[in-house]
């Protein structure tokens, strides 16, 4: 299990995006933040809106020399179906964690049903675990916490509660 701070082990999956299967490595991002997201199930209430967010701003992610993964244990033929029915507009990877390997790394698997829950996660441009998040299954998070805090760690400074981009910060790290 990778913990805050760590330099996450790099991985490779298989994943769907924008009408393929490809897989997906973690180095192939090196450079880059990247920011990866974990839910529970496709065709589902909540998970969509999260994923329509992700993919609302990811030009903004992008701006930030982030990089976004999707994931959930679904399979990439699950993934297909819904995406192409659903949410045609998404166009970054999404990860089929169907061995779980992922959901367990990151500490984020409901062994019970063999779900994700709701996790999001910064890894820096060095491959080190910068931020978590992770709640249960009935709310969704805040993309626009992510992208908050994503400008926070670009600063490079200490910011206070609520900072946002182009308020004072506390000053250096």
């Amino acid at each position: 299990m990778v913990k805050l701070g760590e330099k996450v082990p790099d991985f490779t999956a298989d994943a769907y995006e924008a009408g393929k299967f490809r897989k997906v490595k973690l180095s192939e991002y090196n450079g880059k933040w990247v920011v990866l997201f974990f839910y529970p199930l496709d065709f589902t209430l909540v998970c969509p809106t999260e994923i329509t967010g992700f993919a609302t701003k990811e030009q903004e992610f992008k701006k930030l020399n982030a990089v976004v993964l999707g994931a959930s244990t679904d399979s990439n033929f699950s993934h297909k179906n819904w995406f192409e029915r659903d949410l045609p507009n998404v166009k970054f990877p999404v990860i089929a964690d169907t061995t779980h390997h992922l959901s367990r790394l990151f500490n984020v698997l409901k062994e019970d049903q063999g779900i994700a829950y709701r996790g999001t996660f910064i890894i820096d441009p060095e491959g080190v675990l910068r931020y978590q998040v992770v709640s249960d299954l009935s709310v969704g998070r805040s993309v626009e916490e992510t992208l908050r805090v994503l400008n926070a760690f670009q600063s490079g400074e200490f910011c206070p509660l609520e900072w946002k981009p182009g308020q004072k910060t506390l000053g250096k790290v």
